[in-house]
This record gives C-alpha cells, sequence and structure tokens, in this order.
C-alpha cells in the first residue's frame, strides 16, 4: 500500500498550527510576580521580614491565625493581565465580576460587596505640569485603584503610572497602632491618600482658574477660548472622578458595621469630609468657568462689533472719493467745473476735507 506521504501532491504544505489568540494568549506563561509591586504578610501591628509570593503569603497568615495572632496580607499588583489577576483570585476567593472590573479598569468610583470581601474602586488623579494653560494639551491625569477587603487580606490592583502606593505602605509600616486595626485600616490609608490628592489637585486647578479670568477681564489681552474649554474638559474628569466617591464613603460609614470596626469608621469618617470638600470645590470650578465661558463669548461678542464698526467707519470714508471720482468719471460734457483749470485739484481738495471730516466724526463717537 502507499504510503500517505506518496499519496500527497508534489506542491503540498502542511498547514502551520496557529498561536494561541484571545486575552489569555500572551499572559498564559507570565507569572504573578511580573505584576506584584510588594507582598508583605503583617502580624500584631508590624510586618513580618521576608519576601513572599501571594499563595506563601496566604499560607503563612493563616498559620499565624491559627496560632491565634491577628495577621493579614498586603499584596499589590499593577495592571496585571486576566490570567495573573484570575492567579491571585483563586487564592485570595474574589468574586469574577469583581476580577472582570479589576483587569479591564475604566471604572468610576464605587463600593460592593461579596460576602465578606469588600470590593472599593478609587479614581486618582495627578496634575501635569504646564507653563501656561494656552500651551497645555493635558491638565488632569487619571488612573484607578482598586482595593479588595476581607478577613485577613487587602489585594490592591494599580492603574496608571502616577497613582503609586509606596509612600502609604511605608507610612504604614512606621504605624503598628493603625496596622493593629486589621485589613480596613490600609483601606482607609489607601482611600485617605488619594482624598489628599484630590485637594492638592483642586489647589492646583484654581491656579489655572484664576489665570484665566484675570486675562478674559482684562481689557488689553486677547481672549482665549480654548483655554477655558479645555479647563472646563479637565474640570468635567476631575468631578466623575471625586463626586462618586462620596456615597461610597458614605456606605463604608453606614452599610458594612458587621465588617469594618468603630475605630475605622471614625478615620474613614475624616477622609469623606475631606472628599465632599474636594467635590465642592469642583463644583465651584464648574460654574465659575460656565460663566467664564458666558463672559468670554460676550467679550467676543464685544470685540466683534468694535471691528465691525471701525470696519463700517473706514468704508464709508472710502466711499466718499469713490462716488466723487464716480461721478467725474462719466464723461459727461455738462458737467460742472468740468472745463475749470483748477478743477481736478479742487476735488481733490475737496475729497481730502470730506474725509477729514468723517474721520474726526467716527472719532469723536469712539468708532475709530
Amino acid at each position: 500500500m502507499p504510503s500517505f506521504r506518496a499519496l500527497q501532491p508534489s506542491n503540498f504544505r502542511p498547514t502551520p498550527k496557529k498561536a494561541p489568540t484571545g486575552p489569555d494568549a500572551s499572559s498564559i506563561h507570565v507569572p504573578v510576580a511580573r505584576a506584584t509591586v510588594d507582598c508583605g504578610v503583617y502580624s500584631m501591628g508590624s510586618r513580618l521580614p521576608g519576601k513572599y509570593t501571594h499563595g506563601a503569603a496566604v499560607a503563612k497568615v493563616r498559620e499565624l491565625r491559627a496560632a491565634g495572632a491577628e495577621a493579614f496580607v498586603w499584596i499589590g499588583l499593577h495592571e496585571p493581565d486576566h490570567h495573573q489577576m484570575q492567579a491571585v483570585a483563586d487564592v485570595f476567593g474574589l468574586h469574577e465580576l469583581a476580577v472582570e472590573d479589576a483587569v479591564c479598569a475604566h471604572q468610576r468610583p464605587k463600593l460592593e460587596r461579596y460576602d465578606q470581601t469588600l470590593f472599593l474602586v478609587l479614581k486618582t488623579v495627578s496634575y501635569v505640569e504646564h507653563e501656561s494653560v494656552a500651551n497645555a494639551r493635558e491638565i488632569v491625569e487619571t488612573g484607578e485603584i482598586m482595593v479588595f477587603v476581607g478577613p485577613d487580606f487587602v489585594v490592591t490592583v494599580r492603574h496608571g503610572e502616577h497613582s503609586g502606593l509606596a509612600g502609604v505602605r511605608h507610612r504604614l509600616d512606621e504605624s503598628p497602632t493603625i496596622l493593629t486595626l486589621g485589613p480596613y485600616a490600609v483601606m482607609h490609608a489607601i482611600a485617605d491618600h488619594v482624598v489628599d490628592s484630590y485637594l492638592d489637585v483642586t489647589s492646583l486647578v484654581e491656579t489655572d482658574i484664576d489665570a484665566v479670568e484675570q486675562t478674559v477681564f482684562s481689557s488689553r489681552a486677547q481672549t482665549d477660548i480654548e483655554s477655558i474649554y479645555l479647563l472646563k474638559r479637565e474640570v468635567v474628569e476631575l468631578r466623575h472622578s471625586v463626586n462618586p466617591l462620596t456615597m461610597a464613603l458614605q456606605r463604608l460609614l453606614s452599610d458594612h458595621n458587621d465588617l469594618i470596626s468603630k475605630e475605622v469608621r471614625r478615620y474613614i469618617r475624616d477622609v469623606h469630609d475631606h472628599n465632599s470638600q474636594a467635590a465642592d470645590q469642583i463644583t465651584g470650578f464648574d460654574d465659575l468657568l460656565s460663566s467664564l465661558v458666558q463672559a468670554a463669548l460676550g467679550k467676543v461678542g464685544m470685540e466683534q462689533n468694535a471691528d465691525m464698526r471701525k470696519i463700517s467707519a473706514w468704508v464709508a470714508i472710502a466711499a466718499m472719493p469713490t462716488m466723487i471720482a464716480g461721478i467725474y468719471g462719466m464723461n459727461f460734457d455738462n458737467m460742472p467745473e468740468l472745463h475749470w483749470h483748477y478743477g481736478y485739484f479742487g476735488v481733490l481738495t475737496l475729497m481730502v476735507l470730506v474725509c477729514t471730516g468723517l474721520y474726526r466724526t467716527f472719532r469723536h463717537n469712539h468708532w475709530l
């Protein structure tokens, strides 16, 4: 019997196998450690020495808790892919809907509860330095931090380059009193860090708005409406980042008393007050910029009216000699002063006198 190879045509080429595609294709071999920023085990108000993987950290925490010690693990991830996030979720028992939100990002601030786990979404903001608003393309840059908090763990997922939590972790490492309050104290510290950045950014944005406001109401400066629209767009983005968090913090204070201790709720109340302060400032900025848009449009309208008056005045001045020249260019024999020796100079003198009179009249009426 002929072999299979012998039955193949001479130009036969085997079809190469396609590479796997989809969300897991590029990340299936990427370990969780590539997305891990830090992973620490905390017990009795202090961080235990050593480096841990997420699985080893959970095992260590449960060993300590079985021995009667209070302990939890805090793992920080930066822009994990679906495979990495799912590997962490399997160890910590995170809900698949919250995991999907953490990977896809682009969420508004919110608070959700899945059994004994709270899922908090925070929008981070950063002020982009620039010489002037007129030359800026972006003023406020946003990112996201997702916080999963359970009885013995904190998982933070960060999106964006400006929203690092190393400073928060360092301050907590030096505050054993706060760490003894458990994982929800870490959640409070992260929320407090984010909300404090809101106040810093709103203060810097206020400086930009004051500069634009001064330009709009300046009599000599040219009105640049594009700068106002840029600030308006950035303030709207800032409002979408800050305002929804007020409701999430309010729910932390009232709806989950079985999870959050009274002492931690006291700290969260302070964060809620600061967030409300930032939200009020942003609302004021939004109203002020709307007023500046109307003022700028009114100023532009006045400038256009002034320009039209100037144009009309110069057209009137130019129309008079044009009319006289047109009349004397009709070449009729029976015309006044047509054959007068000084007729040409007399007509030119008349033109100058009429134009001068019109010019003085328009200047007196502030048209020129």
